[in-house]
């Protein structure tokens, strides 16, 4: 049964709970919430695991903060033996519009401290990452303040909103593969409806 390592990004700690940067972990929770799934703290991180049409799908939360994430994505692939091409990391993305998600199958890491620890630990950029939207409708603001900041009102409501899908693409990418999955989902940004 082909195996696939499901990677949300975020900080461990109360103070980071439901900020941007923890978006990978709101996904992540989604998905345990709605698959009944069990998460377990162990080495380098919270694990859970499901089957789900013939495949096995091992969620994880990193626990080495943001910045040394990779650390916890390699050990855990190694441990699994899960192909990189099976590995999808969930990270925000300050550069695209709000709950916006683009999944891409290699890329920079625009500056995200924790795509470049897996990028470093993993020995390569050519790995799946699923992008979600933060950017700031403000010209200028504090970048760190910014993604450790809370999601406002309206926010949060694009998120509930954003949450399904993001568990249908993983869903999808571990039956369909990347490429048949980029092309039923990366879409344009919804339009606005006032």
């Amino acid at each position: 049964m082909t195996k696939y390592l499901i990677v949300g990004l975020g900080n461990i700690g109360d103070e980071y709970h439901k900020t941007r940067h923890n978006i990978g972990f709101e996904v992540i929770d989604f998905m345990v919430k709605k698959f009944e799934i069990q998460m377990t703290d162990l080495k380098l991180g919270a694990i859970g695991r499901f089957n789900h049409k013939g495949k096995k799908i091992v969620l994880l939360k990193p626990s080495t903060f943001m910045n040394r994430s990779g650390k916890s994505v390699r050990y855990w692939a190694l441990k699994e033996k899960i192909a990189l091409e099976n590995i999808l990391i969930i990270t925000d993305d300050l550069h695209l519009p709000f709950a916006l998600l683009r999944l891409k199958g290699k890329g920079s890491d625009g500056g995200h401290n924790g795509l470049k620890d897996i990028e470093s630990q993993l020995n390569s950029p050519h790995y799946p990452r699923l992008r979600f939207g933060i950017k700031s409708e403000e010209i200028s603001f504090n970048q760190v303040d910014f993604v450790l900041g809370k999601f406002n009102e309206n926010e949060k409501e694009k998120v509930a909103k954003a949450l399904p899908q993001c568990s249908d693409i993983v869903l999808c990418f571990t039956q369909m593969g990347l490429d048949r999955t980029m092309n039923k989902f990366n879409t344009k940004p919804p339009k606005e409806t006032s």
